[in-house]
């Protein structure tokens, strides 16, 4: 029995002993380490800094606006502004609470919110319409939902194998973050904020580059930033209780009558792990594929005006990957000119 209550001591001092050197370690590491930098501006907006990046000079097109998607921030869109900023206006912007961007700390905000947000912080770095709202994934119903609000001010919209407003009802997926996922992002969160997660990934894992065609100190940055803030793992979690709200009122805004819009869908909407996961929980790949491809038909018959465009590209690398960000930049810049000519 004593033995048996040494050894008990033994492992807990030893368990106690890792978890204070875990606690040091990350303690060092958030001292020491490289603070992930803003690569554009925090512009104040009633009170709560917003990180925005505005690119290129005002011409005779319109003003492109970028909306990344739930996951997603304004390094994500670096392929599409870097394609665009030569020959228009680029601005791409953190939502409240995402990223760079502070978060308002106001509860039981409306999905107008971000709209109402975005116009403001427009108007408070000088910017004027006509625009052109780009959104990817999340990010079109968030522009459409912009577009309901402020009509007059939108020319045109690029839905980027954008969300639609029923897709939790259609599709297997019921919700932007599953629960056990969110318990992993809880756990994240806080590893985050001890400093642990970055010395696990910076000494002890090392994870491989994986912007899927992003350049690397792009993604290096967003990597950074997830290593060093619990608020990123947070803001994960606060958009997944906001999405069914924006999804709703998106669906609830005015068709697009004759507006100009393109509608880009990415072929390949699961990776290979998701695949395997379906199959043995029965659903079939292949019909929610082609469910998707029906959803955004119907987003591009919005308008009178809409030209849908299929990319052999996922969900992510449609963004991405140069390349495919060069096929949508020529798209747009048509688009941009046709516009322009009414000015």
């Amino acid at each position: 029995m004593k033995l048996i209550l040494k050894i008990f001591k033994f492992f807990g001092k030893l368990i106690i002993g890792i978890l204070v050197l875990l606690l040091f370690l990350g303690l060092c590491y958030k001292l020491f380490s490289p603070k992930p930098v803003p690569p554009g501006k925090l512009v104040n907006v009633n009170g709560t800094n917003i990180h925005v990046r505005v690119e290129g000079e005002k011409k005779s097109l319109p003003t492109i606006i970028m909306e990344a998607g739930a996951h997603g921030n304004t390094d994500m869109l670096h392929w599409i502004a870097e394609g665009l900023k030569d020959k228009t206006r680029v601005i791409r912007y953190d939502r409240d609470g995402k990223w760079f961007s502070e978060s308002s700390n106001s509860d039981g905000r409306a999905p107008e919110f971000y709209a109402h947000q975005l116009h403001e912080l427009l108007e408070k770095i000088g910017e004027k319409p006509p625009y052109i709202l780009v959104g990817h994934s999340m990010g079109g119903p968030y522009s459409r939902i912009f577009r309901d609000l402020y009509p007059n001010e939108v020319e045109g919209i690029v839905f980027i194998d954008s969300s639609h407003p029923e897709q939790w009802n259609r599709l297997a997926q019921k919700e932007l973050v599953p629960k056990g996922q969110a318990k992993l992002l809880k756990i994240g969160s806080i590893l985050a904020d001890l400093g642990i997660l970055g010395i696990y990934n910076k000494v002890i894992s090392k994870p491989p580059y994986q912007g899927d065609g992003l350049p690397k100190e792009v993604y290096g940055r967003s990597q950074l930033l997830i290593y060093n803030s619990g608020d990123v793992y947070n803001m994960f979690l606060r958009e997944n209780k906001l999405t069914n709200d924006v999804l709703k009122r998106a669906g609830t805004a005015k068709k697009l009558d004759s507006l100009p819009v393109l509608v880009f869908t990415a072929t390949e909407q699961y990776k290979e792990s998701q695949k395997d996961r379906y199959r043995k929980e029965g659903i079939d790949t292949e019909k929610q594929t082609k469910l998707w491809f029906d959803m955004q038909k119907e987003i591009k018959e919005l308008s009178s005006n809409g030209k849908q465009i299929i990319m052999n590209a996922s969900h992510g690398s449609i963004i991405t990957k140069k390349e495919n960000a060069d096929i949508i930049n020529k798209e747009i810049l048509l688009l941009s000119e046709k516009i322009g000519k009414k000015y």
